[in-house]
Protein backbone atom coordinates (compact mmCIF):
# COMPACT_ATOMS: atom_id res chain seq x y z
CA UNK A 1 0.00 0.00 0.00
CA UNK A 2 2.86 2.46 1.10
CA UNK A 3 4.83 1.59 -2.33
CA UNK A 4 0.98 2.63 -4.36
CA UNK A 5 1.44 6.15 -2.57
CA UNK A 6 4.62 6.70 -3.24
CA UNK A 7 4.03 5.15 -7.10
CA UNK A 8 1.30 8.09 -7.08
CA UNK A 9 3.73 10.78 -5.18
CA UNK A 10 6.18 10.57 -8.00
CA UNK A 11 3.53 10.42 -10.91
CA UNK A 12 1.74 13.46 -9.62
CA UNK A 13 5.02 15.48 -9.29
CA UNK A 14 6.66 14.96 -12.15
CA UNK A 15 3.21 15.38 -14.66
CA UNK A 16 3.06 18.53 -12.72
CA UNK A 17 6.63 19.42 -13.56
CA UNK A 18 6.21 18.77 -17.12
CA UNK A 19 3.23 20.55 -17.53
CA UNK A 20 4.83 23.26 -16.39
CA UNK A 21 7.57 23.11 -18.63
CA UNK A 22 5.77 23.35 -21.63
CA UNK A 23 3.74 26.18 -23.88
CA UNK A 24 0.44 25.65 -23.10
CA UNK A 25 1.34 25.63 -19.43
CA UNK A 26 2.18 29.67 -19.98
CA UNK A 27 -0.26 30.42 -22.43
CA UNK A 28 -2.97 28.99 -20.20
CA UNK A 29 -1.57 31.42 -17.01
CA UNK A 30 -1.48 34.13 -19.60
CA UNK A 31 -5.12 33.69 -20.45
CA UNK A 32 -6.10 33.83 -16.73
CA UNK A 33 -4.18 36.74 -15.44
CA UNK A 34 -3.77 38.86 -18.59
CA UNK A 35 -5.77 42.55 -17.02
CA UNK A 36 -6.73 43.67 -20.41
CA UNK A 37 -8.22 40.17 -21.56
CA UNK A 38 -10.23 40.01 -18.05
CA UNK A 39 -11.59 43.63 -18.38
CA UNK A 40 -12.64 42.15 -22.30
CA UNK A 41 -14.55 39.46 -20.48
CA UNK A 42 -16.71 41.65 -18.41
CA UNK A 43 -17.61 43.86 -21.67
CA UNK A 44 -18.81 40.74 -23.39
CA UNK A 45 -21.00 40.06 -20.27
CA UNK A 46 -21.97 43.35 -20.71
CA UNK A 47 -23.25 42.87 -23.98
CA UNK A 48 -25.21 39.86 -23.21
CA UNK A 49 -27.43 42.28 -21.17
CA UNK A 50 -28.39 44.13 -24.01
CA UNK A 51 -30.11 41.71 -25.88
CA UNK A 52 -32.52 41.09 -21.96
CA UNK A 53 -32.76 45.03 -22.59
CA UNK A 54 -33.54 45.02 -26.07
CA UNK A 55 -35.79 41.99 -25.75
CA UNK A 56 -37.75 43.78 -23.15
CA UNK A 57 -39.70 46.13 -25.63
CA UNK A 58 -41.53 43.31 -26.95
CA UNK A 59 -42.94 42.52 -23.07
CA UNK A 60 -45.81 43.84 -21.32
CA UNK A 61 -45.10 46.75 -18.56
CA UNK A 62 -47.06 46.19 -15.58
CA UNK A 63 -46.96 49.03 -12.97
CA UNK A 64 -48.53 49.52 -9.40
CA UNK A 65 -48.93 52.89 -8.32
CA UNK A 66 -50.77 54.02 -4.57
CA UNK A 67 -51.50 57.40 -3.01
CA UNK A 68 -52.63 58.75 -0.36
CA UNK A 69 -54.26 62.24 0.27
CA UNK A 70 -55.43 64.19 3.21
CA UNK A 71 -57.83 67.19 2.39
CA UNK A 72 -59.17 69.84 5.04
CA UNK A 73 -61.46 72.64 3.80
CA UNK A 74 -61.96 75.84 6.12
CA UNK A 75 -63.65 79.16 5.75
CA UNK A 76 -66.22 77.35 3.36
CA UNK A 77 -69.21 79.47 2.69
CA UNK A 78 -72.47 78.87 0.45
CA UNK A 79 -73.72 80.90 -2.04
CA UNK A 80 -75.79 83.37 0.50
CA UNK A 81 -72.43 83.47 2.03
CA UNK A 82 -73.57 81.50 5.42
CA UNK A 83 -70.89 79.86 6.97
CA UNK A 84 -69.92 76.40 6.90
CA UNK A 85 -68.75 73.54 8.84
CA UNK A 86 -65.22 72.84 7.91
CA UNK A 87 -64.22 68.92 6.15
CA UNK A 88 -61.59 66.75 6.53
CA UNK A 89 -61.23 64.30 3.96
CA UNK A 90 -58.79 61.25 3.90
CA UNK A 91 -58.49 59.75 0.36
CA UNK A 92 -56.38 57.09 -1.18
CA UNK A 93 -56.35 55.05 -4.29
CA UNK A 94 -54.33 51.95 -5.94
CA UNK A 95 -54.03 51.38 -9.18
CA UNK A 96 -52.68 48.38 -11.53
CA UNK A 97 -51.56 48.95 -15.22
CA UNK A 98 -50.49 46.74 -18.17
CA UNK A 99 -49.22 48.38 -21.39
CA UNK A 100 -48.08 46.32 -24.37
CA UNK A 101 -46.22 48.25 -27.59
CA UNK A 102 -48.61 46.43 -30.40
CA UNK A 103 -45.94 47.71 -33.31
CA UNK A 104 -43.60 50.43 -33.31
CA UNK A 105 -42.14 50.20 -37.05
CA UNK A 106 -40.22 47.34 -37.02
CA UNK A 107 -38.10 49.47 -34.59
CA UNK A 108 -37.98 46.57 -31.21
CA UNK A 109 -37.15 44.03 -33.68
CA UNK A 110 -34.20 45.82 -35.64
CA UNK A 111 -33.28 46.97 -32.01
CA UNK A 112 -33.16 43.12 -31.03
CA UNK A 113 -31.19 42.10 -33.77
CA UNK A 114 -28.54 45.16 -33.69
CA UNK A 115 -28.25 43.64 -29.88
CA UNK A 116 -27.58 40.43 -31.08
CA UNK A 117 -25.28 41.76 -33.98
CA UNK A 118 -23.12 43.51 -31.12
CA UNK A 119 -23.23 40.56 -28.78
CA UNK A 120 -21.32 38.39 -31.34
CA UNK A 121 -18.99 41.39 -32.03
CA UNK A 122 -17.87 41.60 -28.23
CA UNK A 123 -17.62 37.85 -28.69
CA UNK A 124 -14.96 38.37 -31.41
CA UNK A 125 -13.42 41.18 -30.02
CA UNK A 126 -13.01 38.97 -26.62
CA UNK A 127 -11.16 36.35 -28.97
CA UNK A 128 -9.22 38.59 -30.64
CA UNK A 129 -7.73 39.99 -27.02
CA UNK A 130 -7.54 36.31 -26.40
CA UNK A 131 -5.37 35.69 -29.50
CA UNK A 132 -3.19 39.08 -28.51
CA UNK A 133 -2.50 37.58 -25.54
CA UNK A 134 -1.58 33.95 -26.81
CA UNK A 135 0.89 35.55 -29.25
CA UNK A 136 2.56 38.26 -26.30
CA UNK A 137 3.05 34.57 -24.11
CA UNK A 138 4.54 33.10 -27.45
CA UNK A 139 6.48 35.51 -28.04
CA UNK A 140 7.93 35.98 -24.32
CA UNK A 141 8.18 32.43 -23.95
CA UNK A 142 10.87 31.63 -26.92
CA UNK A 143 12.33 34.98 -26.91
CA UNK A 144 12.86 34.09 -22.94
CA UNK A 145 14.60 30.75 -24.33
CA UNK A 146 16.64 32.82 -27.16
CA UNK A 147 18.06 34.98 -25.21
CA UNK A 148 18.72 32.18 -22.44
CA UNK A 149 20.87 30.18 -25.18
CA UNK A 150 22.39 33.76 -26.42
CA UNK A 151 24.19 34.47 -22.78
CA UNK A 152 25.13 30.45 -22.74
CA UNK A 153 27.00 30.92 -25.92
CA UNK A 154 28.27 33.99 -24.50
CA UNK A 155 29.41 32.70 -21.30
CA UNK A 156 30.90 29.62 -23.32
CA UNK A 157 32.78 31.57 -25.42
CA UNK A 158 34.30 34.79 -22.90
CA UNK A 159 35.65 31.03 -20.91
CA UNK A 160 37.16 30.22 -23.94
CA UNK A 161 39.01 33.35 -24.01
CA UNK A 162 39.76 33.52 -20.77
CA UNK A 163 41.75 29.86 -21.63
CA UNK A 164 43.33 31.19 -24.53
CA UNK A 165 44.99 34.03 -23.30
CA UNK A 166 46.22 31.70 -20.40
CA UNK A 167 47.73 29.30 -22.81
CA UNK A 168 49.10 32.23 -25.33
CA UNK A 169 50.80 33.59 -21.82
CA UNK A 170 52.76 30.22 -21.42
CA UNK A 171 53.17 29.94 -25.10
CA UNK A 172 54.43 33.56 -25.23
CA UNK A 173 57.09 32.34 -22.23
CA UNK A 174 57.89 29.79 -24.61
CA UNK A 175 58.65 31.92 -27.88
CA UNK A 176 56.63 29.75 -29.53
CA UNK A 177 54.31 32.80 -30.08
CA UNK A 178 54.56 36.68 -30.28
CA UNK A 179 52.94 39.46 -28.35
CA UNK A 180 51.22 40.45 -31.05
CA UNK A 181 49.12 36.89 -30.81
CA UNK A 182 48.79 37.52 -26.97
CA UNK A 183 47.47 40.60 -27.65
CA UNK A 184 45.29 39.30 -30.23
CA UNK A 185 43.46 36.85 -27.49
CA UNK A 186 43.13 39.33 -25.04
CA UNK A 187 41.29 41.67 -27.46
CA UNK A 188 38.90 38.99 -28.37
CA UNK A 189 38.40 38.29 -24.65
CA UNK A 190 37.54 41.69 -23.73
CA UNK A 191 35.48 41.66 -26.62
CA UNK A 192 33.66 38.62 -25.31
CA UNK A 193 32.87 40.10 -22.21
CA UNK A 194 31.28 42.88 -23.59
CA UNK A 195 29.25 41.03 -25.77
CA UNK A 196 28.21 38.57 -22.72
CA UNK A 197 27.26 42.16 -20.66
CA UNK A 198 24.87 42.85 -23.60
CA UNK A 199 23.45 39.37 -23.48
CA UNK A 200 23.15 39.35 -19.79
CA UNK A 201 20.75 42.36 -20.16
CA UNK A 202 18.92 41.16 -22.90
CA UNK A 203 18.18 38.07 -20.63
CA UNK A 204 17.18 40.37 -17.93
CA UNK A 205 14.82 42.29 -20.20
CA UNK A 206 13.52 38.87 -21.76
CA UNK A 207 12.26 37.74 -17.70
CA UNK A 208 10.47 40.95 -16.94
CA UNK A 209 8.53 40.79 -20.38
CA UNK A 210 8.11 37.06 -19.34
CA UNK A 211 6.49 37.69 -16.14
CA UNK A 212 4.98 40.96 -16.99
CA UNK A 213 2.95 38.76 -19.78
CA UNK A 214 2.18 35.52 -18.37
CA UNK A 215 1.77 37.13 -14.45
CA UNK A 216 3.99 34.24 -12.87
CA UNK A 217 7.40 33.92 -12.14
CA UNK A 218 10.13 33.05 -14.53
CA UNK A 219 10.60 29.47 -14.27
CA UNK A 220 14.09 28.41 -13.04
CA UNK A 221 14.35 24.97 -14.93
CA UNK A 222 16.11 25.47 -18.09
CA UNK A 223 14.61 22.29 -19.82
CA UNK A 224 11.60 24.54 -21.18
CA UNK A 225 9.81 21.83 -23.35
CA UNK A 226 10.15 24.09 -26.86
CA UNK A 227 8.58 21.30 -29.07
CA UNK A 228 4.97 22.43 -30.27
CA UNK A 229 2.59 20.80 -33.16
CA UNK A 230 0.72 23.25 -35.25
CA UNK A 231 -1.60 22.24 -37.54
CA UNK A 232 -0.87 25.42 -40.37
CA UNK A 233 -2.57 25.33 -44.29
CA UNK A 234 -0.05 23.82 -46.52
CA UNK A 235 -0.59 26.45 -49.52
CA UNK A 236 -0.84 30.46 -49.54
CA UNK A 237 -4.19 29.57 -51.44
CA UNK A 238 -5.74 27.28 -48.38
CA UNK A 239 -4.55 30.31 -46.13
CA UNK A 240 -6.62 33.06 -48.26
CA UNK A 241 -9.27 30.87 -47.76
CA UNK A 242 -9.66 30.32 -44.14
CA UNK A 243 -8.51 34.42 -43.75
CA UNK A 244 -11.54 34.90 -45.39
CA UNK A 245 -14.28 32.90 -43.43
CA UNK A 246 -12.25 32.92 -39.81
CA UNK A 247 -10.08 36.18 -39.79
CA UNK A 248 -11.18 37.96 -36.39
CA UNK A 249 -10.72 41.73 -37.86
CA UNK A 250 -12.70 40.71 -40.91
CA UNK A 251 -15.46 39.23 -39.30
CA UNK A 252 -15.87 42.73 -36.64
CA UNK A 253 -15.75 44.60 -40.03
CA UNK A 254 -18.49 42.52 -41.30
CA UNK A 255 -20.59 43.26 -38.19
CA UNK A 256 -19.97 46.73 -38.33
CA UNK A 257 -21.22 47.15 -41.60
CA UNK A 258 -24.32 44.69 -40.22
CA UNK A 259 -25.08 46.67 -37.18
CA UNK A 260 -24.66 50.17 -39.24
CA UNK A 261 -27.34 48.83 -41.34
CA UNK A 262 -29.54 48.25 -38.48
CA UNK A 263 -29.12 51.57 -37.15
CA UNK A 264 -30.21 52.72 -40.74
CA UNK A 265 -33.67 50.71 -40.31
CA UNK A 266 -34.24 52.11 -36.37
CA UNK A 267 -33.57 55.67 -37.65
CA UNK A 268 -36.29 55.14 -40.35
CA UNK A 269 -38.54 52.90 -38.11
CA UNK A 270 -38.97 56.64 -35.96
CA UNK A 271 -40.99 57.79 -38.55
CA UNK A 272 -43.16 54.79 -38.84
CA UNK A 273 -46.56 54.64 -36.73
CA UNK A 274 -46.47 52.97 -33.21
CA UNK A 275 -49.57 51.60 -31.65
CA UNK A 276 -49.65 50.42 -28.06
CA UNK A 277 -52.74 49.19 -25.72
CA UNK A 278 -52.94 50.02 -21.83
CA UNK A 279 -55.00 48.17 -19.11
CA UNK A 280 -55.85 49.91 -16.05
CA UNK A 281 -57.58 49.09 -13.17
CA UNK A 282 -57.83 51.57 -9.79
CA UNK A 283 -59.59 51.27 -6.79
CA UNK A 284 -60.17 54.57 -4.50
CA UNK A 285 -61.70 54.96 -1.20
CA UNK A 286 -63.53 58.29 -0.02
CA UNK A 287 -63.36 59.68 -3.71
CA UNK A 288 -65.82 62.25 -2.60
CA UNK A 289 -68.01 63.22 0.59
CA UNK A 290 -70.59 61.50 -1.07
CA UNK A 291 -69.04 58.83 -2.75
CA UNK A 292 -66.82 56.24 -0.39
CA UNK A 293 -65.71 53.60 -2.64
CA UNK A 294 -64.80 53.48 -6.48
CA UNK A 295 -63.49 50.76 -8.65
CA UNK A 296 -62.10 51.96 -12.28
CA UNK A 297 -61.11 49.96 -14.95
CA UNK A 298 -59.56 51.50 -18.28
CA UNK A 299 -58.67 50.55 -21.69
CA UNK A 300 -56.84 52.90 -23.73
CA UNK A 301 -55.78 52.14 -27.22
CA UNK A 302 -53.00 54.96 -28.44
CA UNK A 303 -51.70 55.43 -31.90
CA UNK A 304 -48.63 57.73 -32.91
CA UNK A 305 -47.42 58.77 -35.85
CA UNK A 306 -44.42 61.42 -35.36
CA UNK A 307 -44.50 63.91 -38.35
CA UNK A 308 -42.33 66.69 -38.19
CA UNK A 309 -39.20 67.08 -35.40
CA UNK A 310 -37.76 69.81 -36.44
CA UNK A 311 -36.14 68.13 -39.15
CA UNK A 312 -34.30 66.14 -36.57
CA UNK A 313 -35.48 62.86 -37.70
CA UNK A 314 -34.59 63.57 -41.63
CA UNK A 315 -30.77 64.27 -40.43
CA UNK A 316 -30.90 60.94 -38.29
CA UNK A 317 -31.76 58.72 -41.22
CA UNK A 318 -29.02 60.85 -43.57
CA UNK A 319 -26.41 60.48 -40.52
CA UNK A 320 -27.27 56.65 -40.60
CA UNK A 321 -26.91 56.27 -44.10
CA UNK A 322 -23.22 57.97 -44.38
CA UNK A 323 -22.41 55.68 -41.18
CA UNK A 324 -23.59 52.58 -43.32
CA UNK A 325 -21.83 53.41 -46.23
CA UNK A 326 -18.56 54.55 -44.28
CA UNK A 327 -18.65 50.48 -43.08
CA UNK A 328 -19.19 49.47 -45.73
CA UNK A 329 -16.11 51.02 -47.70
CA UNK A 330 -14.01 49.93 -44.58
CA UNK A 331 -15.18 46.31 -44.97
CA UNK A 332 -13.94 46.12 -48.13
CA UNK A 333 -10.81 47.76 -47.41
CA UNK A 334 -10.14 45.39 -44.42
CA UNK A 335 -11.22 42.32 -46.61
CA UNK A 336 -7.97 43.81 -48.95
CA UNK A 337 -5.83 43.91 -46.16
CA UNK A 338 -6.49 41.26 -44.61
CA UNK A 339 -5.39 39.39 -47.98
CA UNK A 340 -2.45 41.73 -47.91
CA UNK A 341 -1.67 40.43 -44.33
CA UNK A 342 -2.37 36.82 -45.24
CA UNK A 343 0.25 36.79 -48.29
CA UNK A 344 3.05 38.63 -46.13
CA UNK A 345 2.14 36.43 -43.18
CA UNK A 346 2.73 33.47 -45.51
CA UNK A 347 6.25 34.79 -46.97
CA UNK A 348 7.24 35.45 -43.76
CA UNK A 349 6.60 32.00 -42.61
CA UNK A 350 8.14 30.21 -45.67
CA UNK A 351 10.98 32.46 -45.86
CA UNK A 352 12.05 31.97 -41.75
CA UNK A 353 11.50 28.12 -42.76
CA UNK A 354 14.60 28.67 -45.49
CA UNK A 355 16.81 30.89 -43.01
CA UNK A 356 16.35 28.42 -40.64
CA UNK A 357 17.22 25.70 -42.69
CA UNK A 358 20.47 27.61 -43.85
CA UNK A 359 21.38 28.87 -40.40
CA UNK A 360 21.41 24.81 -39.54
CA UNK A 361 24.05 24.40 -42.11
CA UNK A 362 25.95 27.22 -41.42
CA UNK A 363 26.30 25.98 -37.53
CA UNK A 364 27.20 22.47 -38.76
CA UNK A 365 30.15 24.04 -40.77
CA UNK A 366 30.87 26.14 -38.27
CA UNK A 367 31.63 23.81 -36.09
CA UNK A 368 33.21 21.42 -37.81
CA UNK A 369 35.83 24.19 -39.40
CA UNK A 370 36.14 25.24 -35.60
CA UNK A 371 36.93 21.94 -34.54
CA UNK A 372 39.60 21.55 -37.50
CA UNK A 373 41.36 24.97 -36.54
CA UNK A 374 41.49 24.69 -33.04
CA UNK A 375 43.01 21.38 -33.16
CA UNK A 376 45.50 22.94 -35.76
CA UNK A 377 46.57 25.58 -33.36
CA UNK A 378 47.07 23.92 -30.47
CA UNK A 379 49.44 21.51 -32.55
CA UNK A 380 51.53 24.45 -33.08
CA UNK A 381 50.96 23.91 -37.09
CA UNK A 382 50.20 27.25 -39.38
CA UNK A 383 46.94 28.14 -38.21
CA UNK A 384 47.63 31.92 -36.13
CA UNK A 385 45.73 33.16 -32.97
CA UNK A 386 43.81 35.64 -35.82
CA UNK A 387 42.61 32.24 -37.40
CA UNK A 388 41.09 30.59 -34.50
CA UNK A 389 39.42 34.25 -32.86
CA UNK A 390 37.69 34.99 -36.24
CA UNK A 391 36.58 30.59 -36.32
CA UNK A 392 35.16 31.05 -33.00
CA UNK A 393 33.42 34.13 -33.93
CA UNK A 394 32.23 32.75 -36.65
CA UNK A 395 31.20 29.77 -34.46
CA UNK A 396 29.35 32.18 -32.00
CA UNK A 397 27.32 34.23 -34.78
CA UNK A 398 25.89 30.27 -35.96
CA UNK A 399 25.00 29.78 -32.76
CA UNK A 400 22.97 32.49 -31.87
CA UNK A 401 21.67 32.89 -35.52
CA UNK A 402 20.30 28.95 -35.49
CA UNK A 403 18.81 29.74 -31.93
CA UNK A 404 16.87 33.48 -33.33
CA UNK A 405 15.99 31.50 -36.30
CA UNK A 406 14.53 28.69 -34.31
CA UNK A 407 12.41 31.53 -32.19
CA UNK A 408 11.31 32.98 -35.63
CA UNK A 409 10.26 30.12 -37.08
CA UNK A 410 7.80 29.59 -34.70
CA UNK A 411 6.74 33.20 -34.39
CA UNK A 412 6.01 33.13 -37.87
CA UNK A 413 3.50 29.94 -37.09
CA UNK A 414 1.49 31.63 -34.63
CA UNK A 415 1.42 34.76 -36.79
CA UNK A 416 -0.31 32.47 -39.59
CA UNK A 417 -2.26 31.02 -37.53
CA UNK A 418 -4.12 34.32 -36.12
CA UNK A 419 -4.15 35.47 -39.67
CA UNK A 420 -6.38 32.73 -41.06
CA UNK A 421 -8.40 33.20 -37.48
CA UNK A 422 -7.62 29.44 -36.31
CA UNK A 423 -4.71 30.65 -33.35
CA UNK A 424 -6.57 29.60 -29.81
CA UNK A 425 -5.43 28.07 -26.46
CA UNK A 426 -6.89 24.60 -27.80
CA UNK A 427 -4.76 24.46 -31.07
CA UNK A 428 -1.50 24.19 -29.05
CA UNK A 429 -0.60 20.91 -28.53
Amino acid sequence: MIRYFLYLYFFLVFTSLSAEENLKFYVNQALKNNLQLNAERKTFESAKQNENISRSEFLPNITISGDQTSTTSTNRTNQSGSSLADTNIDSESTTISLEQQIFSGFKGMNTFKKSELETQKASLELKHEEQKTILEAVFAFYDFIYKSKNEKFNNSNVNLFERQVEFDSARLQKGEITLTDLAQSESSLAGANARLIKAKTELLSSKTNFERVIGIKIPETNNLNEKILLNLPDSLALSLELSNLNNIGLLISKLNYEIAVKNLYIERARLSPSASIKVSKSKNNDFSSTIDEKDEETVKATITWPIIKGGENISSIKKSSFEKERAQLIFKDTKNKVTTETSNSWSVYQSSKSVLEATQAQLKAAEIANEGITLEYDSGNTRTTLDLVQSRSLLLEARIAFAKAERDFIISQFELLKQIGTLSSKSLK
